[in-house]
């Protein structure tokens, strides 16, 4: 893998950063609910009615927000060198993953992490690890 350093934009990455940094800290102060997207769609399998309104408000805000960017700026081209039977094995490994590991990147590396907690520590670790492996098998051992 190389990095294109001409294309290498740390301003809008460490932008972003502090924006999902101050959103999820937010979130947390203001709601008193970690900001972890797996448990919030998580519980709308299992809808209590006086919570179905704020989980289908973050969730209609993840899915309207990139419309909205495309209004105002153009989305980078992203090749994806595998089929969709792939993007749903995938997609299917990482919500079982996410239900084993009580919670999701969002959850537990940028939210828990950011509370000190030693769980959620652990589960992020994991998660890189798991992410690391998985990469090394199908790039390197398997050749895909």
């Amino acid at each position: 893998m190389m990095i294109d350093w001409a294309a290498f934009t740390p301003w809008s990455a460490l932008a972003g950063g502090v924006l999902i940094g101050l959103s999820a800290a937010a979130y947390v102060l203001l709601n008193g609910r970690i900001a972890g997207v797996s448990g919030i769609l998580g519980g709308l399998l299992r809808p209590h009615p006086a919570d179905a309104g704020w989980r289908v408000a973050f969730l209609i805000g993840l899915i309207v927000t990139p419309g909205l960017f495309s209004l105002f700026g153009h989305w980078p081209a992203v090749p994806i060198d595998t089929g969709y039977g792939s993007l749903i094995l995938a997609g299917l490994l990482v919500g079982i993953g996410t239900r084993l590991g009580s919670g999701c990147t969002s959850g537990h590396g940028v939210c828990g992490l950011a509370r000190l907690s030693p769980r959620s520590l652990v589960a992020t670790v994991l998660f890189m690890a798991a992410g690391f492996a998985t990469v090394f098998v199908i790039r390197h051992l398997l050749g895909f």
